[in-house]
């Protein structure tokens, strides 16, 4: 098959955001009074857009739409102002993305981060490669696993979904490239398990980054 496009994930594929995700909301927790989280627990809440994330951080019993309402609201406010503390590219990521454009792929990334940090987040931690779209939740369009986004980019670039590879850590990514009839490549890097990816549509799955064109040259 011939690919001649790419659609990546942001946290937890090019970019480990998990830090700075947690801390941020871990203060908000702590402010209002609910029980904090381990860092790596974060793994499993984040995925599905600010609300849901707040919502698995609240105590079961406090999962109202108050609490929701106000804490989404707080945490938007403290990781606008500490969204870049610790986040950083992966090891590999620089290198993948020099390979996959010397080889002429259309690069493009899909986030169920809110619009305007998933624009940021590209432009100033990846500023030095060309991506063809960059697409965040906007309150107007179904976030993932909802394909909308991902046609969305096959339709600007031009391309035939099933020309695509869709490289994402969640089954909320692989659910969403096969929803879109995009090669589901699950990224072991990222924030979930080697069972969680193959369990919810992963073609294939790759430990490293530039593993990535092991993918693209022999499929």
């Amino acid at each position: 098959m011939h690919f001649k496009a790419i659609i990546f994930d942001l946290d937890g594929t090019l970019l480990d955001t998990l830090e700075d995700i947690g801390d941020s909301l871990n203060r908000v927790l702590e402010k209002m009074g609910f029980p904090v989280h381990k860092i790596d627990t974060y793994r499993y809440l984040v995925g599905d857009g600010v609300p849901m994330l707040v919502k698995r951080a609240l105590p079961e019993s406090k999962r109202n739409d108050e609490n929701i309402r106000a804490c989404t609201q707080e945490f938007r406010e403290d990781y606008r102002q500490n969204w870049n503390v610790k986040t950083r590219p992966y090891d590999g990521i620089a290198e993948m993305l020099d390979s996959l454009t010397a080889h002429g792929i259309k690069m493009a990334v899909l986030s169920n981060k809110p619009d305007y940090y998933t624009k940021r987040c590209v432009t100033e931690l990846l500023p030095d490669w060309n991506f063809d779209i960059v697409l965040g939740q906007r309150d107007a369009f179904p976030q993932k696993p909802d394909p909308a986004g991902a046609m969305e980019i096959a339709d600007y670039l031009k391309i035939l979904p099933e020309e695509f590879l869709y490289l994402g850590d969640t089954s909320v990514d692989m659910n969403t490239a096969t929803a879109a009839n995009m090669f589901a490549v699950g990224a072991l890097w990222g924030f979930r398990t080697k069972e969680e990816l193959l369990e919810n549509g992963a073609k294939v799955v790759i430990k490293k980054p530039q593993d990535i064109m092991g993918v693209l040259n022999n499929i």
